[in-house]
């Protein structure tokens, strides 16, 4: 079995480094401050695309983009925490699964961040913003990633707190898992899943069942 992991809102909550980052990032730039709630409604996106639907003009997206991640990466590991039961999600799957993230944060900030929580180890491949053109929810990032790993006669898994992880997988062709440890609703994600849990090691648990 492989399994693939989303991380902000499945595995670890970075949302407080988020939110100063954004905010800092329209402070420096002189812009409308933005509210904490219409930033959380957009993680999981891209962050161009995420500054582009706060109305951000086109031409100065990347401005804000190169001013947030300055910020985010002096502040990220103090700042994220792991999700509760994240760890021993992670230390379970390992036991009878071949793992990978994929996520829309920087790869490079992830895995200073996975290495922080000392899990890196535990993962085969990392997929980032950086290593694809077209992130989640296009088939890309998935895809990106089962290059790397051996998926002959394997069931593969994405696990995601958000409708983009879903979609994605959908648009890969494996199944996936919504977790309701994040950012999107219960009624978002069962338009996209049928198997949903309250966190990624209640996910753990049905899979490792699945194997017996």
């Amino acid at each position: 079995m492989i399994i693939l992991f989303d991380l902000d809102g499945t595995l670890i909550d970075s949302t407080e480094a988020i939110l100063e980052s954004f905010h800092h990032s329209f402070d420096f730039h002189k812009a409308l401050k933005q509210k904490d709630e219409d930033i959380k409604a957009l993680i999981g996106y891209p962050l161009d695309t995420m500054y582009e639907k706060l109305g951000v003009e086109s031409d100065k997206v990347w401005d804000y983009v190169a001013t947030y991640k300055e910020h985010y990466r002096k502040i990220a590991t103090q700042k994220t925490e792991l999700l509760q039961n994240a760890k021993e999600a992670v230390l379970l799957a390992k036991e009878f699964a071949t793992l990978g993230i994929v996520t829309t944060k920087t790869a490079l900030y992830s895995r200073e961040l996975m290495e922080h929580f000392e899990l890196m180890s535990y993962f085969e491949v990392l997929i980032g913003r950086e290593d694809v053109e077209h992130p989640k929810p296009h088939s890309e990032p998935i895809l990106r990633a089962l290059e790397k790993l051996e998926t002959k006669n394997r069931e593969i898994w994405m696990i995601g707190d958000t409708k983009l992880d879903l979609i994605s997988a959908k648009n890969a062709n494996i199944n996936s898992i919504g977790v309701l440890s994040g950012y999107d609703t219960y009624e978002s994600l069962k338009e996209h899943t049928n198997i949903i849990f309250n966190d990624a090691l209640e996910a753990m648990i049905y899979l490792q069942n699945r194997k017996k």
